[in-house]
């Protein structure tokens, strides 16, 4: 008997469950163990806050005699002889409110598919959908198929330990063997996060893993999946909404060759300018020191100012979230970060636009390792000197200028250009 439902069976499951059919019935019609038909229902049951025609979603237990009216004053929406249980207002704004929970939520089967009552009912319901569940299971499925699950404060945690140590020639089971109980985790592991650059050491630090050939493809590690809830594009348009001239910072990667040095990209969408700083490492520790030292730089006011919103990818590197959202010193907070879709780079096109620029300049597959900050400094300052149309036939530096002020400039290091002297070609690092 498979464990797996198909989108059929699903369908058949939630026909079964209308029908108030038994979980042992429900097991033998679709050949499957009764206890695999309760953990479907269970943890891809919906919960749906919904009433009936003429009635809204209402918890209370007094609301079949209740009379109240103007419960919520002035702004009431639904000014009318009409009763105030009758509004979707009336539970957070009424004194006497009691919640009533329908307790066979509880017991088998779990689902209101099947009650008799569910046409007038306007408490909480559980509902089991065919589709909304096969779409939840193939998305945990896909979750926990894809990288490494790890919070940033277990990486920090063992960073402490295991770096300083392996800097001072130790060997990782030296390490493991004397600091067993402390780290929680097996050697292999160990070798694990410092073959993803999770650590301040890399494999440059193993003097003998460098001699051997990689014996095969690793999989990609992703830190602490959680850190992207309540930060999504959804949660960002949103935000903007609310705040719609509320300026955005776009930010990136830029990757040489593999396992080499990277750049970061941060795009200022209003102006169009854009700062690039070179990385040894495509490590969220690595990003996080960039911000922080923005931040010293710009002093708090100003950092706040100009990074009010960021927006970026769903990269390891950026996995990090509230490191970046926050600073050791009050005032605490200092932006706020947000994530487009998985495969959606559309939705910080301008910075991708303009990776177009540094392309020019630095072609793909070229690697970084011998590129200098100075270096990419003077690339930037050719390219925000680059006149834009969009820009009303200004440059990006004009356009910052404008907005912010010389000063700003002179602290991010930017220069002008003059037109006659741009070029994007990778002969500009070559003079």
């Amino acid at each position: 008997m498979s464990k797996f439902f198909t989108y059929e069976e699903r369908l058949d499951l939630q026909k079964f469950l209308k029908e108030s059919l038994s979980f042992k019935e429900i097991s033998r019609r679709l050949d499957k163990n009764p206890t695999t038909i309760s953990r479907e229902v269970r943890k891809y049951s919906s919960e749906i806050a919904t009433g009936y025609p003429g009635y809204p979603f209402n918890l209370c237990k007094n609301r079949f005699n209740c009379r109240k009216k103007g419960l919520c004053g002035k702004d009431c929406t639904r000014k009318s002889a009409q009763y105030c249980k009758l509004c979707q207002s009336c539970n957070p704004n009424c004194d006497e409110y009691v919640e009533e929970v329908c307790t066979a939520r509880f017991r088998v089967p779990y689902v209101c598919n099947g009650c008799d009552t569910i046409r007038k009912c306007t408490l909480l319901k559980n509902i089991y959908d065919a589709e909304h569940a096969h779409i939840k299971s193939h998305e945990t499925i896909t979750q926990s198929r894809s990288g490494l699950c790890v919070s940033e404060e277990e990486i920090s945690r063992l960073n402490k330990i295991i770096s300083p140590l392996i800097q001072n020639g130790q060997s990782v089971n030296q390490v493991y063997i004397n600091h067993e109980d402390e780290l929680m985790c097996s050697e292999k592991t160990i070798y694990n996060y410092i073959d993803a650059c999770m650590f301040d050491v890399r494999n440059i630090d193993l003097p003998r893993k460098v001699k051997f050939r990689e014996r095969y493809k690793k999989p990609e590690f992703k830190v602490d999946k959680g850190c992207r809830i309540g930060r999504n594009y959804e949660a960002f348009t949103a935000y903007m909404e609310k705040n719609p001239d509320t300026p955005v910072v776009q930010m990136d990667s830029v990757i040489g060759s593999k396992g080499g040095k990277c750049l970061l990209t941060i795009h200022f969408v209003e102006c169009s300018l854009m700062l690039a700083f070179v990385r040894d490492a495509n490590t969220s520790k690595s990003v996080t020191d960039i911000f922080n030292g923005l931040d010293i730089l710009l002093g708090k006011e100003e950092f706040s100012q100009l990074f009010q919103v960021i927006l970026t990818d769903n990269g390891s590197e950026f996995s990090n979230p509230k490191a970046i959202e926050y600073r050791e010193t009050t005032p605490l907070w200092r932006t706020k970060v947000y994530y487009c879709d998985a495969g959606s780079p559309y939705q910080k096109g301008s910075c991708e636009v303009n990776h177009e620029l540094i392309r020019r300049v630095l072609s793909k597959g070229t690697g970084f390792d011998q590129l200098t900050q100075e270096e990419v400094n003077l690339m930037m300052n050719h390219i925000n000197s680059y006149k834009r149309k969009k820009l009303n036939n200004r440059s990006p530096y004009e356009t910052f200028s404008f907005y912010h002020g010389e000063e700003v400039l002179e602290k991010l290091g930017c220069k002008p250009v003059a037109a006659g002297d741009i070029m994007l070609k990778p002969a500009l690092l070559k003079k």
